[in-house]
């Protein structure tokens, strides 16, 4: 099943929210303008701002507030790519030269600042204290964990642990976000924002896991940048994890943090991980967590809505990019 198909239920306030992250490009500064434009020139899922508002839907929609909260949670994800392909030098996301490429270093950190802000302004005319509570302890969660995987870069001694850990800072901190405001705005009973914050916690987990794998066995026209790259930077995650643990001794993921030749040991891990067991065994783990995520939407109301979330989780598993 398609996304749009699974966004059904709120399509025509998707639509609302691109109009949205537009009205954010109307600024009176030409430069200005012409950055958000581009950082916010539309190729990706919109997987976040549709949980925000289908998690709204549930109960008592007020898109009053659920629309700018859609919103801002958009913002946030991408002012935190923004920040991430600075950090790391990519060249590319999405098939296209990130704004770290065109515009350089100093200009991306900024304007993924300026992108916080105003994620954080649009949180606030939500007027909900929890909402708003929420939105900062995310942006510190995402810091957090971006600062660990800074730490972190070329170490072989991280565990699965700090993995999940880390992956829970970076990614499901977002999706959490993305859930659970939109439960509170809605008025849900409390034990429904609680099933919400795990289903987008879970959920999170399981979407990182997936675009790890598609790190190694993707392409890049499908993921939209060079395979590979998480490796290249130094970042441990899960198949390079089970790969090393498969290939104590002699390992090219273990010659690549130790040496740091990135070209012919990227290519080699790749290589192993593919004609291994390990993508299968990284999917049961995605999986588990997909599961794990949808196990208690049956005790929220049974409307088209839920139906949305469960077909959310079956799509992680199987998306291509």
């Amino acid at each position: 099943m398609q996304l749009s198909t699974i966004y059904e239920p709120v399509r025509e306030d998707l639509v609302r929210v691109e109009d949205e992250l537009g009205l954010v490009s109307k600024v009176e500064f030409p430069w200005l303008a012409e950055l958000l434009g581009y950082s916010l020139k539309r190729g990706g899922k919109g997987i976040r701002p549709a949980l925000t508002l289908l998690s709204g839907k549930l109960y008592h929609y007020h898109l009053n507030t659920l629309l700018p909260m859609a919103t801002a949670v958009e913002l946030l994800h991408v002012a935190t790519l923004i920040h991430d392909d600075a950090i790391d030098k990519s060249p590319v996301r999405r098939g296209r030269p990130t704004l770290y490429k065109v515009w350089g270093e100093e200009k991306a950190v900024l304007l993924g600042d300026y992108l916080f802000a105003k994620a954080g302004e649009l949180t606030a005319t939500t007027q909900n204290l929890r909402v708003i509570k929420l939105f900062a302890h995310t942006l510190r969660t995402i810091s957090t964990g971006e600062l660990a995987q800074t730490f972190n870069a070329f170490n072989l001694g991280q565990t699965y642990q700090q993995y999940i850990h880390r992956i829970s800072c970076k990614t499901a901190a977002l999706f959490v976000l993305a859930t659970e405001s939109g439960a509170v705005l809605s008025g849900a009973p409390e034990a429904s924002v609680k099933i919400l914050n795990e289903y987008g916690y879970n959920l999170g987990i399981a979407f990182q896991i997936v675009d790890d794998i598609l790190d190694f066995i993707g392409t890049e026209e499908e993921i939209g940048k060079p395979i590979g790259s998480d490796l290249a930077q130094g970042t441990l995650t899960l198949p390079a994890r089970l790969l090393l643990e498969r290939y104590p001794e002699d390992n090219p993921v273990k010659r690549l943090f130790q040496s740091r030749d990135r070209q012919e040991n990227v290519k080699l891990a790749i290589e192993l991980v593919r004609n291994s067991p390990i993508i299968e065994e990284c999917y049961t783990v995605a999986s588990d967590y997909c599961a794990k995520a949808c196990r208690n939407l049956n005790q929220l109301p049974d409307n088209a809505s839920r139906q949305s979330l469960i077909e959310i989780a079956s799509y992680v598993i199987r998306r291509k990019r």
